[in-house]
């Protein structure tokens, strides 16, 4: 008896759940070889996770694979492209397509390039030296151009990049919205530099014993709502967040004694990362409805809760008498406000991850546009130090003084992840725009985030947002959320909101 459309569709999802199991134990052996790996065990690492990404790959490329969805695209099951069966068939048929495109040949050259490109990035990166990274870092270059072109694309290479970390986004597109916070964003900042008034961020630079900040980070991750029941933060060189399964999700920040926002609100930031995957639909894990719509709208929930919550004056009324009493040493004769300000600090700086809410874009647009650069071939590796010299100059008005601070401060290149930076940026207008929206929406989220409640805002994000997974597009979910497509407004009105009482901005 030929099998119903119900029970080909039972079939399809009972595969791509085997593949999860196959993709989350690679996922582990990722976030294991970035967290505790032996510096010799590198070779074998990438051996190991280049032989599961072939397996995966098989999988998601099976001919069987194809003829189901061919016989459901037409189905009742698909006729509503946003409901659970639709954007399951959907979904996996934009997977199916595109993963065809690729040889196993390229994916696991991808892969084992990927391990060792982190492992020599982070030797590099602690001893200061580019040019022991450039030769995998250009071998890296070369495959993602290869797998540019395999895929396919309309108007440039860096087009078929994007899409994987950003679906049906173009970089035109992505361009002209930089271009244009750009051109919002330099005067803002240029007035913030002319003000007077200026911050003591020595404050931030006392003793904060480690021991103390990760008490402290864990309990403010589990007060906005990640649970540590269903996962766990541990230390790593670059923060990050990798989710392992619908109960398995790892967040990693890094520690330093005499600098306490670098922890604080990268421990956020994970946190927010981690509360998006802990609020996805568990039963639909490996399943699009259970999988996250973008890294775009992914990073707008760790900018969220990092900075729309947690630089916000309302947030610090809760936790900083809780502050005073874990760093006493540091903290005990200091205001609030000159706290505030402190934190809220706005200046070029060097580190992206470090960056203030105003300037940190800029550090992203000239990512994005170096990268696009590599990919076109229209700058070459051994070039990229003069050409990030001159970018950080041009952008934020300081040279690196060394390649540990400069082009080697970010692990994604050496991971294979081009078309990723743009997300960043992306991620803060959605956040701006989703906050300003649940604030109209819910009303009085200063004074609940004043009192310790963050609740609220959490199962807003959680029924707008994380609950609906990949059955809207970023596009679609951003308009349906907020009524209107992504823009500059709410980011820029963001900023100026906080910078002008601090600075004294007209």
């Amino acid at each position: 008896m030929k099998p119903s459309n119900t029970q080909i569709f039972e079939s399809l999802c009972n595969h791509v759940r085997e593949t999860a199991l196959l993709s989350s134990s690679n996922a582990l052996l990722g976030w294991d070889e970035r967290t505790g790996l032996p510096s010799a065990a590198g070779p074998y690492r990438a051996d190991q996770m280049t032989y599961l990404s072939g397996l995966i790959h098989q999988r998601q490329t099976d001919p069987q694979l194809g003829e189901w969805l061919m016989t459901l695209a037409n189905s009742e099951l698909a006729g509503d492209p946003n409901s659970d069966t639709g954007a399951t068939i959907r979904q996996l048929q934009r997977t199916f397509d595109r993963k065809t495109k690729l040889p196993q040949r390229l994916v696991e050259e991808l892969t084992r390039t990927s391990v060792l490109g982190q492992q020599a990035w982070s030797k590099a990166r602690k001893e200061n030296d580019f040019a022991a990274f450039q030769p995998i870092l250009e071998q890296t270059i070369k495959l993602k151009r290869e797998e540019a072109a395999t895929i396919g694309y309309q108007d440039c290479a860096y087009d078929a990049l994007l899409d994987d970390y950003e679906p049906h986004e173009r970089t035109a597109d992505v361009t002209r919205i930089l271009n244009d916070l750009r051109e919002r964003l330099v005067p803002l900042v240029a007035e913030i530099s002319e003000s007077n008034r200026k911050p003591n961020v020595d404050l931030l630079r006392q003793s904060y014993p480690i021991a103390a900040q990760q008490s402290f980070g864990r309990a403010a991750a589990e007060m906005i709502g990640f649970q540590f029941d269903r996962g766990r933060l541990d230390e790593t060189d670059h923060p990050f967040c990798s989710g392992m399964g619908p109960d398995d999700c790892r967040i990693l920040t890094r520690y330093d004694e005499h600098f306490f926002p670098s922890a604080f609100f990268s421990t956020l930031h994970e946190a927010g990362h981690g509360i998006y995957e802990q609020g996805l639909r568990r039963e639909f894990f490996g399943l699009p409805p259970g999988e996250y719509v973008s890294l775009g709208i992914h990073e707008s929930q760790s900018r969220l809760w990092e900075n729309l919550v947690g630089r916000s004056e309302s947030f610090w009324k809760w936790m900083f008498p809780q502050a005073q009493k874990a760093f006493p040493a540091a903290l005990k004769d200091v205001q609030l406000d000159d706290f505030y300000f402190a934190i809220n600090d706005v200046r070029p700086s060097l580190i992206r991850v470090e960056a203030d809410e105003a300037t940190y874009n800029l550090h992203i647009i000239l990512r994005f546009e170096l990268e696009q650069a590599l990919i076109d071939d229209q700058l070459s590796v051994v070039d990229l130090p003069q050409a990030w010299q001159e970018q950080y100059q041009q952008y934020l008005g300081i040279t690196p003084p060394n390649d540990a601070d400069g082009i080697l401060q970010d692990i994604h290149w050496s991971a294979g992840l081009i078309g990723y930076f743009a997300t960043y940026s992306l991620g803060n207008l959605y956040a701006a725009q989703f906050f300003q929206q649940a604030d109209a929406e819910i009303g009085g989220l200063a004074e609940s985030f004043a009192q310790g409640d963050f609740h609220v805002l959490g199962e807003w994000l959680r029924d707008k947002i994380h609950q609906r997974g990949q059955c809207h597009t970023p596009a679609e979910l951003v308009e349906m959320i907020t009524g209107r497509k992504l823009q500059c407004d709410a980011l820029i009105q963001h900023l100026r909101d906080k910078a002008s009482p601090l600075y004294g901005l007209s």
